[in-house]
């Protein structure tokens, strides 16, 4: 039956050619639909009754003009609040027709609450509207996780009759039947590997233009399953929000592992929010227009993220909750979803980056350029979760924590390390937030400081009008037992520490390499490396052991050269600190010319700045078997 759509004056008409007048008119929306009665009143009660009603009336009339009668002949029937609006009822005007109406998973909604709209019951015939839609809902859409969202997107317009009838419900019970299933192919209603065994989705056969070429691709089933998921995430990000919530409610209480709702909701967070990921240029497929809207979504997908690390599948990175973190604080979301994103990520700070880290202060209150506030509260709850997982594991194995977590800790002290260097230039950082994050991880968060220290010194040379208690307050943080040879060999001649700091410097700089040329003595070989007391007991040596002294004698030769460098060092650190000692005493004599008040002033303040007084014995470093040996040199063997 042919149809076309004409347009009119006042909106658009739609016309049956059937060749036969129209002696009614629907009007739906800005629509008029020129139709005839009887297929109408055949196939819906409601259009029956409403036709029926209008020809009473006209009868209960009498004799009336003739003008009259011929309008009236033309009945005009409105339908307000139509489900699904003209398109829906133009397919509902051509089942009245006899026409073939082709049902998908868009359209079975709509048609469905047009059809208990027009009451198109099996009173009045067979295989009806409401029938055939209901039957294609329940064997067709809810048995394929794609399809029910779908018609669950479908029925946002058809509120509140659609939630009358139950749809919505039933398409998120099927999706979250679906989505908690354990067998991957369950999700769609057939199996994921085309053309081989279901019960062996691991050979999957290879096809050419549909032609079996013989080859099999091995698919894992992991895999299979990941792609599935990662699929229909992508569909559900077409939802609105009150309908999305919905439907992570229902697979909460159907599934206690969190990884579909993990999944889901990244995924719809990431389509949904602008700007989430930075890394990410693509823009939102539907993002929400409102700040209210963005807002309620953060927090929902804040509750349901799962706290502890390792509870989900691995899809929450730290790059994805740092990226929430940022919306959050531009958003001004609750300070509740805030300090439970912050504790995310302590959970697994050990996998995030310096330029996760690197989260910029978007409050007009914060002076500085990063928030170093919020980094400093995610590394106090990496603290506190270390502490009881150490607390655990020592409990039930008696033991010390496990090397896991020190592994973790050491990490996270290299992050803090890195992002103390990259926020010291910042010249609003006070010195008391700069200490507070240096301070925050425990002793074995680092095995040296030497990255600590290098981010002292960016921080002294950022900041050069600090007095001198205040560069000593941002060097406290140092452990220089904690300093390799060549932080120290650098502090000791870095003009911006405090004077304090660098007579410490030297001090452990000469106990390290005392240390170093002691175990360079023990290590050498004890025949060539003996005391005069020892040389008289050594004459009874076998010929073969001198021999082979003999035959050694290029790498000890080699042991002397790097024992001579050492010494070398050990003295010119010697000189630099007798040199700071004269300088001292100069400072002394000078002031004990002053006045007697003036004099023990600066007793006093000299006290305070250095601390204690250095004695000259510390220099004398040299071990006594070597000086032993230097000034009576060891008498020759014979063979």
């Amino acid at each position: 039956m042919a149809t076309e759509k004409l347009s009119a004056r006042g909106g658009q008409a739609w016309f049956c050619t059937t060749g036969l007048p129209s002696d009614v008119v629907i009007e739906v929306d800005e629509m008029s639909f020129h139709l005839h009665k009887f297929p109408l009143m055949s196939k819906s009660k409601k259009l029956h009754l409403l036709i029926t009603q209008r020809e009473q009336k006209q009868e209960n009339r009498g004799e009336e003009n003739e003008e009259e009668i011929r309008e009236e002949e033309l009945h005009r029937i409105t339908l307000p609040h139509f489900p699904g609006g003209a398109e829906t009822f133009e397919v509902a005007a051509k089942f009245c027709y006899g026409v073939k109406v082709e049902l998908n998973a868009w359209t079975a909604a709509p048609l469905r609450c047009a059809a208990e709209y027009l009451e198109m019951t099996e009173e009045m015939m067979e295989e009806n509207l409401i029938s055939r839609t209901e039957r294609y809902l329940t064997q067709s859409v809810l048995r394929n996780i794609k399809e029910s969202i779908r018609a669950l997107k479908s029925c946002e317009d058809l509120m509140p009759l659609a939630e009358d009838l139950g749809i919505p419900q039933r398409c998120v019970d099927a999706i979250a039947a679906r989505a908690c299933s354990s067998d991957p192919t369950s999700l769609f209603g057939w199996p994921i590997s085309n053309g081989s065994d279901p019960k062996d989705p691991e050979n999957a056969t290879v096809l050419w233009n549909g032609i079996d070429t013989g080859a099999r691709r091995k698919i894992s089933s992991r895999s299979a399953a990941a792609a599935a998921a990662d699929s229909w995430f992508e569909d559900l990000t077409v939802l609105s929000l009150p309908i999305y919530k919905r439907v992570i409610a229902a697979m909460k209480s159907r599934d206690p592992n969190p990884s579909a709702i993990e999944g889901s909701l990244i995924s719809y967070a990431k389509s949904s929010i602008p700007g989430l990921s930075r890394s990410s240029r693509k823009p939102s497929s539907a993002p929400l227009t409102s700040e209210t809207e963005q807002r309620e979504l953060l927090e929902t997908v804040i509750t349901n993220l799962p706290l502890e690390k390792g509870s989900g599948s691995g899809r929450v990175t730290p790059r994805f909750l740092f990226g929430l973190l940022r919306t959050v604080n531009i958003l001004r979301a609750s300070d509740a979803s805030r300090s439970t994103i912050e504790m995310m990520i302590g959970s697994q700070l050990e996998k995030a980056t310096l330029d996760d880290l690197l989260i910029p202060s978007y409050s007009y209150l914060v002076d500085t350029l990063y928030d170093v506030e919020c980094v400093e509260r995610i590394v106090r709850h990496f603290v506190e979760r270390h502490v009881e997982r150490s607390t655990v594991e020592d409990d039930r194995a008696g033991i010390e924590s496990p090397a896991g977590n020190d592994t973790a800790v050491m990490t996270v002290g290299r992050l803090v390390d890195g992002y103390l260097a990259e926020i010291a230039s910042d010249a609003n950082l006070k010195v008391e937030k700069f200490c507070d994050l240096a301070l925050v991880l425990p002793d074995n968060a680092r095995v040296y400081d030497d990255g600590l220290y290098r981010a002292v010194d960016l921080y002294l040379k950022a900041h050069p009008m600090l007095t001198e208690a205040e560069r000593e307050k941002v060097c406290v943080v140092l452990d220089y037992h904690k300093l390799t040879l060549e932080a120290c060999t650098h502090a000791a001649q870095n003009e911006r520490l405090p004077l304090r700091a660098v007579v410490q410097v030297l001090f452990f700089e000469q106990l390290q390499l005392r240390r170093a040329v002691a175990g360079t003595v023990l290590a050498s070989d004890p025949i060539t490396l003996r005391t005069p007391e020892r040389a008289g007991a050594s004459s009874s040596v076998q010929p073969d052991e001198s021999a082979a002294a003999r035959e050694g004698g290029v790498p000890w030769r080699e042991t002397v050269r790097e024992n001579q460098v050492l010494k070398l060092d050990m003295d010119s650190m010697r000189a630099r600190v007798r040199e700071l000692e004269r300088e001292c005493a100069r400072m002394k004599s000078a002031l004990e010319r002053m006045g007697r008040g003036a004099r023990m002033r600066g007793l006093g303040l000299i006290t305070k700045r250095f601390g204690c007084r250095i004695g000259a014995q510390v220099c004398d470093s040299r071990d006594l078997t070597v000086v032993a040996s230097e000034r009576k040199p060891e008498t020759p063997r014979t063979p």
